[in-house]
């Protein structure tokens, strides 16, 4: 299935809707404006802390044996702060993102490509120790004495920002168009960096990834599916806003409803103290999805005059909605990382309440009105598949190796010297200090939290 902001399925306008923000809806000349209380569309995402790391110096005294030696680990060590402080900066956008990620990931290649040629280990590449917490397992860090972890941690950390992005740019009151897509290519941006590291670097590393900690696959493929279910999101706020095809509207809702229960099925034998309030996300997502896709089907039953059917549709959307409520009090009663929102609060979950309530009526007084259809004992069978919207991951390329390296440089670095500083492998047990996020807050009325 292709991936695109589809701008051909749902047309240019000024204004578009898109998760936790107040927008217009497309108008013709005939068409009265919308007002601010029914425009408003409104999602809330969870999100996981940020991976923590230890300071790293890039003190390779008696090793780095020219003046470029030394500059690249000079620049090293300062482009991996800049990048570290990027990471918790309210004001950093992804153009920012993207110059700080190159300017470090550009420098660190050197430790880990060949310079020569040939297929032969970089002979920088398990120099320097590297400590990393996990999203899930709180403040004890993992260490690994292989640039390519480091590699991993670090972009690891930039697909979190980038979901962070989303959330923060989703946030916002009077969303624009390029604001709205910034959303949706943040979160397939964000699935892109995660499959990438899946499928070419973590392969790669000595130590293989422990259970449970961010490097493995049932971790990771979480995220993935997380990142493109949210992606999704925001392409079907954009088709209710805009009132397209209820079936298409449907189809999605269901894809998505699938894309929350797979990620909920590959945390399912994930230790639970850790992984049990992301689950619970999946899980009311899921089911909030299948109500949407439950509660458009009906209007497409209904529409082609099978009320009896449209009731049991939705009836069976007002049973997920119910379930989806249920498990929202769960997940604020649940401990563990993540955000300690109300989500049955939040606006995204009353107004799809509110709109089963009001169809399901409808379709009960059609009913006694006109068509006097007998209601189903079995639910309907959701068999829909979308053929727009659907989000896959964006392709994820490192940047090229800095000019600053090149194999004469390479060759000043004498290991046999041995480096006075930073040698020492640290103890995993020892804490590093969790990245001091911002506390935001959302704006008025938007109903979306930022963890």
């Amino acid at each position: 299935m292709r991936s695109y902001w589809p701008e051909a399925a749902f047309g240019l306008f000024p204004e578009v809707s898109c998760c936790c923000c107040q927008t217009s809806r497309r108008t013709s000349p005939s068409q009265a404006p919308v007002s601010r209380a029914q425009s408003r569309m409104a999602h809330w995402f969870h999100r996981n802390p940020l991976k923590a790391t230890a300071p790293v110096s890039f003190n390779f005294y008696g090793v780095a044996g020219s003046p470029a030696a030394n500059k690249i680990c000079n620049n090293l060590r300062t482009d991996r702060a800049r990048l570290l402080e990027m990471f918790t900066d309210v004001t950093c956008n992804p153009d920012m993102m993207k110059n700080a990620t190159d300017a470090y990931f550009s420098l660190l290649q050197g430790f880990i490509s060949s310079l020569d040629g040939t297929t032969q280990e970089n002979k920088m590449r398990f120099i320097q120790n590297f400590k990393w917490t996990d999203t899930l397992q709180g403040n004890v860090p993992s260490a690994q004495q292989d640039a390519i972890f480091e590699l991993i941690s670090m972009s690891y950390n930039v697909a979190i920002w980038y979901t962070k992005f989303a959330s923060r740019m989703a946030g916002k009151e009077n969303v624009t168009e390029a604001e709205a897509k910034d959303v949706h290519r943040s979160l397939k941006m964000a699935a892109g960096i995660f499959k990438h590291l899946k499928e070419d670097h973590i392969p790669r590393l000595i130590t293989p990834a422990e259970k449970g900690r961010d490097l493995e696959a049932r971790v990771i493929d979480a995220y993935i599916i997380q990142c493109q279910a949210e992606a999704q999101e925001v392409t079907i706020a954009r088709a209710i806003e805009l009132n397209h095809n209820a079936t298409l509207v449907a189809a999605l809702s269901y894809e998505t409803a699938n894309f929350y229960q797979r990620a909920n099925q590959t945390l399912h034998t994930l230790e639970p103290e850790c992984s049990n309030k992301w689950k619970k996300y999946f899980q009311l997502k899921m089911h909030f999805y299948m109500a949407y896709a439950y509660c458009y089907h009906g209007q497409t039953l209904l529409a082609s005059d099978k009320c009896g059917e449209a009731i049991r549709s939705l009836q069976e959307a007002e049973k997920s909605y119910q379930r989806a409520e249920e498990l929202c009090k769960e997940y604020r009663q649940t401990k563990g990382p993540g955000s300690t929102a109300r989500p049955s609060e939040q606006l995204f979950f009353l107004k799809l309440g509110a709109l089963v309530k009001n169809t399901l009526e409808k379709c009960q007084r059609e009913n006694g009105f006109i068509y006097f259809h007998k209601v189903p004992e079995e639910a309907p069978q959701l068999e829909l598949k979308a053929s727009y919207g659907l989000a896959e991951p964006l392709a994820f390329e490192l940047p090229p190796l800095s000019e600053q390296w090149s194999p004469e440089v390479l060759n000043t670095f004498d290991l046999t010297k041995g480096a006075k500083n930073d040698k020492a492998k640290a103890k995993p047990e020892e804490e590093v200090k969790p990245m001091k996020e911002p506390d935001l807050k959302p704006q008025k009325d938007t109903g979306c939290v930022v963890s």
